[in-house]
């Protein structure tokens, strides 16, 4: 199976300097939503990742919160692409669970829902905390410069981040190397005719 974390706010949708807090609030960003349908129709299924700490502190209600999630859904279909599932850590920062990335907690319920190793899967984020979360279960990381990092982000990259840590531009780049990666790597995996 073929799988894909994205982070969302800053990475799907536009980040805020509080909190994405309603449905009117969720704007997607340019490209982002046609990028997800490009990895869905290479055969990819794509899942999200979100700490929502204003769900926590009572900012908004799990209603609210499906309601944004509606609305993507709602957006990614108009443009023929679907996010299976969205799994959310709901904590702030001082009650130290093991959901808030950079905790692996959400990663490990992702690995268990699919029942499969995330060694290798891509995790997509715009914040250094996200890739630290699906790096600590071995997954590939991927920084999204439409965020957290919008305004550029030193090359090499700080220390702190994951080895390996590939830059782009937005989420509709990292699709598309992400899916000619895979077209590449195809017919090398394919058995010969006649074997």
């Amino acid at each position: 199976m073929k799988l894909v974390i994205l982070d969302r706010d800053g990475t799907i949708n536009e980040g805020r300097t509080d909190f994405v807090s309603s449905p009117e609030e969720w704007l997607p960003l340019p490209g982002a939503l046609e990028a997800i349908a490009r990895l869905n129709h290479a055969g990819f299924h794509v899942v999200v990742v979100s700490n929502q700490p204003g769900l926590g502190r009572g900012l908004f209600d799990v209603s609210t919160l499906n309601a944004m999630h509606a609305k993507m859904h709602k957006a990614l279909a108009a443009v023929g692409g679907r996010v299976d599932v969205v799994f959310y850590c709901p904590h702030g920062p001082e009650e130290q669970c093991n959901c808030r990335m950079p905790a692996p907690g959400l990663f490990e319920q992702i690995a268990d829902r699919y029942g499969m190793s995330l060694a290798g899967v891509p995790v997509v984020g715009d914040r250094l905390r996200d890739l630290q979360a699906g790096f600590s279960v071995g997954c590939e990381p991927h920084l999204v410069l439409t965020g957290a990092y919008a305004s550029g982000v030193s090359d090499p990259l700080p220390p702190d981040f994951p080895a390996g840590t590939r830059v782009h531009a937005d989420l509709a780049a990292c699709a598309s190397f992400l899916v000619e990666r895979d077209a590449i790597a195809k017919p090398l995996a394919a058995p010969r005719a006649g074997s």
